[in-house]
């Protein structure tokens, strides 16, 4: 049986892991709903409000405006048919998977080049050269061909 009791602001901001700040933020952009107030004065949501908060949180992650979360929610009561409604729901996410998939790519390269800088910054760590660190500039490590872009552009 689930747990049907109503949330404070302060519980909603602890279960979604963000802050008191967010929540109200979201409330007052209209994509958070209180069902009424505590008696004392602290506003209660229902559980299902903690879905929608986690939800909203996970899309700004991934790069959606707030204004397009909120065409998001409001998308399906502004069609007039069930195929209309799917049709645009669709498209819309269609076109967000895509620039996921995209930002997904850069990221794992990204990923990948700093990985590759860690290693070579473990070199400079036992680096024995008393110029340091104006003789980085003829160093082997970092003036290698295949030396990382991040270890050229922030170490050399």
């Amino acid at each position: 049986m689930g747990d049907d009791r109503l949330l404070t602001t302060g519980e909603l901001a602890r279960l979604s892991k963000s802050t008191l700040r967010t929540v109200r933020f979201y409330e007052e952009a209209g994509l958070l709903r209180p069902v009424g107030r505590s008696d004392g004065g602290h506003r209660l949501f229902e559980r299902t409000e903690l879905d929608r908060l986690r939800l909203i949180l996970d899309l700004r992650e991934a790069g959606l405006s707030l204004s397009e979360i909120r065409d998001l929610f409001g998308l399906k009561s502004g069609c007039d048919r069930p195929e209309e409604a799917s049709r645009r729901m669709t498209a819309i996410l269609e076109e967000r998977i895509e620039q996921l998939q995209h930002r997904i790519a850069r990221l794992r390269g990204l990923r990948d080049e700093l990985v590759r800088t860690l290693g070579r910054l473990r070199e400079c760590g036992s680096c024995e050269d008393e110029r340091f660190p104006h003789g980085c500039k003829d160093c082997e490590v970092v003036c290698h061909t295949d030396v990382p872009r991040a270890v050229r552009l922030l170490w050399s």
